[in-house]
């Protein structure tokens, strides 16, 4: 699933979180995304390369935690 910021860094994502930003995420194209669970994060955005990984929790798609 993909952050709607699109984040360059993993360490980006985990400030932003620990600084109490509300993150959301989406998934891309036409199949439904998880609202509730745990997910796997890629960033960045495509067309770029996917660079980094994160899994995280999610409630009603937004993080809850991230590892």
């Amino acid at each position: 699933m993909y952050t709607e910021k699109n984040y360059k860094t993993k360490k980006e994502l985990i400030t932003d979180f620990k600084n109490g930003i509300e993150i959301y995420v989406y998934q891309p194209g036409p199949f439904p995304g998880k609202e509730n669970g745990t997910i796997c994060i890629e960033r960045p955005h495509y067309p770029q390369p996917h660079k980094w990984y994160a899994s995280a929790t999610i409630e009603n798609r937004k993080v809850i935690k991230v590892k």
